[in-house]
């Protein structure tokens, strides 16, 4: 049977309303939409097509229809129309993240509770390295007597150090060896490669720092596993109450214990090879618990080799394009926000004039 463009029509004008109203879609009520054309009997038997195709489910013998999975995948990917965000939402957008985006370690925690106020539905936000984190350069720095900083710098130019108080009393040529056979050995290096044959290497190769070297080998691999670790906040799963599809107690329990960090931790994983937003539509949700959901995520970069990732969780009847919009608008203005000062700046509101 051909998925004809009236037929396409009539299942974006289904959704459209399931969306508006929470209740199945009568042909009386698409008939009286304003651009649909085609009478009572026409709008039936496309409707009776597209359930047959599997785009339609009638809950009950005398109801109208509501979407299935497959149908909300096809107006996702083709039927949908865009959504324009009007001017108050983006002022509003704006003035949330100029005012509560200072500081990256809370960025996460932050954004989730923007999204979710911004959708009023459960929001996911994450950051995490883009791929794994290493170590381009070792100095160690004498700091008064019987200690060193060593100092660490990281891809993306960022650097840190620890005060280690000398276990043994080390000559400046002592460190500058240590320092050489450290650049030359542990360099670029992924953290699965910090392995105890590499530390017998090295210290067989630093004369008389060789008691140096576990410390330093330890706080490398602290700092690259913190550095390449993903940070994850959930906000507003109890925004899910209020929606007509969880209504039943039993249901709601289920889906919302679905929606932590530990059961969603996979999502900054799914989007790693994505461009641009990605909506997972009921059963293509890896999780069980969500196979009546849908999730919608999209990433932004947060720069020094971080990557982070926003999101929603809710019903399969959630309004996609606007959801879509404003999740797309929110990564675009923390890009432009995390970039470096000379081109930082957020959208300006006046471009939807």
């Amino acid at each position: 049977m051909e998925l004809t463009e009236r037929k396409k029509k009539v299942l974006r004008s289904v959704v459209d309303l399931y969306i508006r109203t929470a209740e199945p879609v009568g042909s009386k009520a698409i008939t009286a939409l304003p651009d649909m054309k085609y009478s009572s009997a026409t709008i039936r038997n496309e409707m009776a097509d597209l359930t047959a195709m599997g785009y339609l489910e009638q809950p009950h013998t005398s109801a109208g229809r509501i979407p299935s999975a497959a149908g909300y995948r096809l107006y996702v990917d083709e039927l949908m129309l865009d959504y324009r965000l009007s001017i108050d939402e983006t002022k509003s957008i704006n003035t949330a993240i100029e005012e509560k985006m200072q500081r990256v370690d809370k960025m996460v925690e932050k954004m989730a509770k923007l999204v979710s106020q911004a959708t009023n539905l459960p929001a996911i936000s994450a950051a995490s390295r883009s791929g794994s984190a290493r170590v381009q350069h070792f100095e160690l720095v004498q700091s008064g007597k019987g200690s060193i900083i060593l100092v660490l710098m990281l891809e993306g130019e960022q650097v840190v150090n620890k005060l280690i108080k000398l276990p043994v009393s080390l000559t400046e040529m002592d460190l500058k060896l240590l320092s050489a056979v450290l650049n030359a050995s542990m360099t670029d290096l992924a953290l699965e490669e910090f392995t105890a044959e590499l530390m017998e290497k090295v210290m067989r190769s630093a004369g008389a720092a060789a008691p140096l070297v576990p410390v330093i080998l330890d706080f490398t691999q602290e700092t690259l596993k913190n550095h390449g670790s993903t940070n994850m906040a959930v906000f507003g799963q109890s925004r899910l109450l209020g929606l007509p599809e969880y209504q039943d107690v039993n249901k709601a329990q289920r889906v919302m214990a679905s929606i932590d960090e530990d059961a969603l931790s996979n999502l900054p994983a799914v989007m790693q090879n994505s461009n641009g937003t990605k909506v997972l539509v009921g059963p293509e949700n890896v999780a069980d618990e969500l196979k009546d959901s849908s999730v919608v995520m999209t990433k932004f970069d947060i720069g020094e080799g971080m990557q982070g990732m926003i999101g929603v969780v809710g019903p399969t009847r959630m309004d996609y394009a606007q959801v879509t919009a404003r999740l797309s608008y929110f990564a675009e203005s923390l890009s432009k926000m995390f970039a470096k000062p000379e081109q930082a700046h957020l959208p300006e509101s006046n471009n939807e004039e």
